[in-house]
């Protein structure tokens, strides 16, 4: 027993003078003291959009629609777009490169393919700027209707008997 106990005895001692001397080279921090938060620029540039939704109706299953998001840079400095992304491949926005000065506008192109898709769709656009809102969502929506059938199915007469399709030639 003496055996298993001092060897644990000398590890406990090890572990916490190690212990307390990194605790000892830390520097001391105040719990109740949140973390800096960046300061907004009120002279920053700003976006507003002419609509921040767009709602294309019923589309069928495999077309594709576009729409221009434009906007305004309402701020006193040059807005400039880094990235915009959109939740699912489906949806694919463009967007100038160049900084839109105060006063300018702007506009981010977004395509949606409905290939696959069905139903209620609710595509986000994630917009990231030098803007003092931060990230900047905007939405694409609609819905996706099948296609209609491309050839009928064979028919059945009030005689019960099927009538075939036509023959196709050789």
């Amino acid at each position: 027993m003496k055996k298993v106990l001092l060897p644990l005895s000398i590890a406990l001692v090890t572990t916490l003078g190690m212990q307390a001397q990194n605790d000892a080279k830390k520097p001391a921090t105040d719990a109740t003291v949140a973390p800096a938060t960046p300061a907004v620029n009120p002279n920053g540039p700003s976006f507003k959009f002419e609509s921040e939704e767009f709602n294309f109706g019923k589309l069928e299953q495999g077309q594709s629609v576009s729409h221009d998001f434009k906007f305004k840079n309402t701020g006193k400095e040059p807005l400039v777009i880094t990235d915009a992304t959109a939740t699912c491949g489906c949806t694919k926005p463009t967007f100038a490169k160049e900084p839109i000065k105060p006063g300018g506008t702007g506009m981010i192109s977004v395509t949606f393919n409905s290939t696959g898709k069905m139903n209620v769709q609710d595509k986000e656009i994630t917009i990231t700027s030098n803007a003092k809102e931060g990230v900047k969502k905007i939405h694409l929506k609609g819905e996706v209707t099948p296609k209609p059938a491309e050839a009928a199915p064979a028919t059945t007469p009030a005689n019960g008997t099927a009538t075939p399709p036509p023959s196709q030639p050789k």
